[in-house]
């Protein structure tokens, strides 16, 4: 299967750079870029891609704005949003993935794990590298919960199992890994997600590391 790709950010010579790499794999097609958010959901329509790679600080519309518009709470386009950020700058990643994006790289992410995270993405499951997951929500720690307040009713709705796969993604493991600290099998956890993410109507392993996080279920820097 061909994937899809558009390429979203201001500076056309990165944009140059990721349609080279991206254009030496076989199944990857990149089907249009943009230079800003708002030219992103023009481009979205015309082109109808799987994957959007979106930077965040723009002009005109930032990615943030261009994620929600495109995989908010409310859309069920195909098109799913992989950001670009350079971290040490960006202020508004988790922003991004409460609008709806399925992961976040960096800007200096080698060629080959790139090219891995857009079929990540596209295939339907979420790009949550665990190091700079915690190095993220680290940064966040002072706006997020502490964890003394009273959990949402809706965790309430997940059993014991579900609770502790909720925390296990939380920490940014693969379904492999989860599999291997609860001596269960690769569909019993993936069940498990589907189940998780049904209850508490999330979209996606990325949406729902943030709510384990913003929920006070997990607490920054944990481990």
């Amino acid at each position: 299967m061909t994937i899809r790709v558009l390429l979203v950010d201001d500076q056309p010579l990165l944009r140059t750079g990721f349609r080279m790499i991206l254009e030496a794999e076989h199944d990857l097609v990149v089907v249009g870029e943009a230079g800003d958010g708002q030219q992103a959901l023009e481009q979205v329509r015309a082109l109808q891609p799987d994957v959007v790679l979106m930077d965040i600080r723009m002009p005109r519309m930032d990615g943030v704005e261009a994620t929600r518009r495109i995989a908010g709470p409310g859309r069920d386009g195909p098109a799913k949003v992989l950001v670009l950020t350079t971290f040490d700058l960006d202020e508004y990643v988790v922003e991004a993935l409460r609008a709806g994006a399925s992961g976040f790289l960096l800007k200096d992410v080698p060629a080959e794990e790139l090219v891995q995270a857009i079929r990540v993405v596209a295939d339907g499951a979420a790009m949550l590298a665990p190091s700079i997951t915690r190095r993220l929500l680290d940064m966040y720690a002072t706006k997020l919960p502490s964890g003394d307040e009273t959990p949402p009713q809706a965790l309430a709705s997940l059993t014991e199992r579900e609770l502790e796969v909720l925390k296990l993604v939380a920490r940014g493991l693969s379904n492999a890994e989860i599999a291997g600290e609860l001596f269960v099998s690769e569909t019993t956890v993936k069940t498990h997600v589907g189940h998780v993410l049904t209850k508490l109507r999330l979209r996606d392993r990325v949406q729902a590391a943030v709510y384990a996080y913003e929920s006070g279920l997990v607490r920054p820097g944990a481990l």
